[in-house]
């Protein structure tokens, strides 16, 4: 009887009074991966756009090229003349790309304060020690040249020329005052490397009321003999040449 008792109240309907064990009717705790993934699920539409913000980023980020490496170098704050002397606001730093620094380019630095400038220069142009009156007359021209300077019959001739304009340097010479004149190339193609223009009252290479009607060419050492003197020999004349 004691065991049909028990058995009978075990299978006792809800409303009888009968209450089930605490655990059978409970959520069981969820673990931390379980939380963590319905807190992924909850928001995925929100992680789903910062993950597209995320690699947009780093694409840009590896698309984007480095800043280039520079060099400074002294450029002209302004237009300047052909003569004028060097002050200390007509040069400025500026950064350039490597590659077009050229040879002899002046740095920073007031080496050059006071120096002439060799002819005219634009702003922004990088300078470089061929922009200065002095031995850099001949940087450029061929190994061996030679800086002559001449005393040309005509002088306004000189106000045809500017530095860099190749000519024919001619000597017209002739025998006793009624002889038959003769004229004779001494040099051909020879470049122009200073004029009057550069002339700087009280500076310069020469006093500026000594320069009239006197150029400075490059020429090799061969035509340096026949042009040194020239003009004790006869007149001399240019000819232009392109």
């Amino acid at each position: 009887m004691k065991h049909s008792s028990n058995r009978s109240a075990s299978t006792a309907p809800p409303g009888s009074g009968w209450r089930a064990p605490p655990w059978t009717f409970r959520t069981r705790p969820a673990t931390r991966p379980e939380r963590l993934l319905r807190w992924v699920l909850r928001r995925r539409r929100l992680l789903a756009a910062l993950l597209l913000c995320a690699a947009a980023a780093l694409a840009v980020q590896q698309l984007t090229p480095g800043a280039p490496a520079t060099t400074s170098v002294l450029v002209a704050a302004r237009d300047l003349p052909a003569g004028h002397s060097l002050g200390p606001a007509d040069l400025v730093a500026a950064a350039v790309s490597p590659s077009m620094v050229p040879d002899g380019v002046l740095h920073t630095g007031m080496a050059w304060l006071g120096r002439q400038m060799s002819g005219p220069a634009r702003r922004g142009q990088v300078m470089t020690d061929a922009s200065l009156l002095g031995t850099e007359l001949l940087i450029g021209a061929p190994a061996g040249s030679q800086a002559v300077p001449l005393r040309l019959t005509d002088p306004s001739t000189v106000q045809l020329l500017r530095q860099g304009q190749l000519v024919n340097v001619v000597l017209s010479s002739s025998k006793g005052l009624d002889g038959p004149t003769s004229n004779q190339v001494l040099a051909t193609s020879v470049p122009v490397v200073w004029t009057p223009a550069l002339a700087k009252s009280g500076g310069g290479l020469l006093p500026s009321q000594e320069t009239d009607g006197l150029v400075v060419v490059a020429a090799t050492a061969e035509q340096a003999v026949l042009l040194a003197g020239a003009s004790a020999r006869g007149k001399i004349f240019l000819v232009l040449v392109s």
